[in-house]
């Protein structure tokens, strides 16, 4: 008994003095937890027939852990729930997870290591979207690619031009085990520069996804090329009252000639967003309004990469996982509040309409969502 005392005395000591090594401020912890009430209503499918409407409760945890080595690398790794095989879906629906209480499904979303100084910064791994973005419509918040980028700012001492951003990246999407161009993968490049004291935010793009099946989870039939220009600008209306215009202009100007597109759709490759958003929730009680229109031809982004909140629509039929929320047309009504510093409410209103149908009819969605969010 004296010999185990003395062996945990020694297991503790040995950890102790470890820990010392690390600054106190060095390793961090954070998290939240999101709790959601969603109703779905009015969606009509391609064969004509309505989807039955559906109210679900829904919740999202997340924990992450952030390690500063020095004042020039960090390391950082984050957790979530949700269904491993969705990129877009961190969200567990209560009853749906296998039934029966069971346990919850936990996933590895974020794993980087991080270089950076006042100027530069890259990094290596899984990590979030490195390019500047308005919205999720191009690219979701929950998908986390894997890959190199680098990001270099350029600060000026003048009130027309005060900064410019440049942001490059490699990322795979699949992997063939073979040489490098064989993979499925996207090369990005953003040039993001603040105008006329910060008043004007503009933000030209490239993205070239090379070898993109047309369903996920490897149920395509066909790979296909995009080239997305993505032309986008935030302009501050009254900086005072915190009101902003903000537009998106996407165009896939990759040739859609091949035999597997859908006959009809080989020029359906325009899109724009236009954002109406007044407040900021910054502080405790303090309201954000936000209204939206967006108009997405079919290969006017990549479906299975951008936001899953619009409408019902996703790849069940293929038994894949993700949502093809493009060729469609729709607006959002967002309403937020700060509740304190760590716990806001936000409500999303959603009506969608298919831009041409796949089908018999045009396929249509309604939803709602109530959203509490607590972040410690």
């Amino acid at each position: 008994m004296i010999r185990k005392f003395f062996v945990l005395v020694s297991v503790f000591c040995a950890f102790h003095s470890s820990a010392q090594l690390i600054e106190k401020d060095a390793l961090r912890f954070s998290g939240d937890f999101r709790f959601r009430v969603e109703q779905d209503w009015d969606s009509n499918k391609s064969d004509g027939t309505k989807r039955d409407d559906r109210t679900r409760y829904r919740y999202r945890f997340r924990l992450q852990t952030v390690y500063n080595y020095k004042d020039w690398i960090q390391a950082g790794a984050r957790i979530r729930t949700g269904n491993r095989n969705d990129q877009q879906g961190p969200h567990v629906t209560l009853g749906g997870n296998g039934g029966e209480f069971s346990l919850i499904e936990l996933g590895l979303e974020k794993a980087y290591v991080q270089f950076y100084n006042k100027n530069w910064k890259a990094w290596l791994g899984k990590n979030v979207f490195p390019f500047y973005k308005q919205n999720e419509l191009f690219w979701n918040d929950n998908v986390f690619p894997e890959g190199i980028s680098v990001q270099y700012k350029h600060f000026f001492e003048d009130k027309t031009v005060s900064e410019i951003d440049v942001n490059l990246g490699h990322f795979v999407i699949l992997s063939q085990n073979k040489s490098l161009d064989e993979d499925s993968y996207l090369v990005a490049g953003q040039v993001k520069a603040n105008l006329f004291n910060d008043r004007l935010i503009l933000y030209p793009g490239i993205f070239y996804f090379n070898d993109i099946a047309d369903v996920p989870d490897g149920k395509g039939t066909f790979l296909q090329n995009y080239a997305i220009l993505n032309v986008g600008a935030k302009f501050s209306i009254s900086k005072k009252r915190n009101i902003s215009l903000g537009i998106d202009l996407y165009s896939n100007f990759e040739s859609l000639d091949n035999e597997n597109i859908p006959v009809g759709f080989e020029d359906e490759k325009l899109g724009y967003v236009v954002g109406l958003q007044m407040g900021n929730m910054k502080k405790e009680k303090t309201w954000k309004l936000g209204l939206f229109y967006t108009y997405l031809e079919k290969y006017a982004i990549v479906d299975y990469f951008a936001q899953n909140d619009w409408a019902r629509w996703d790849y069940s039929s293929f038994e894949a996982t993700g949502s093809r929320l493009s060729n469609f047309k729709g607006v959002e009504l967002c309403i937020g509040y700060q509740i304190n510093r760590k716990l806001n409410l936000i409500f999303r209103g959603f009506r969608v309409e298919q831009i041409k149908k796949l089908g018999e009819e045009l396929e249509t969605g309604s939803r709602a969502r109530l959203d509490l969010n607590f972040k410690f």
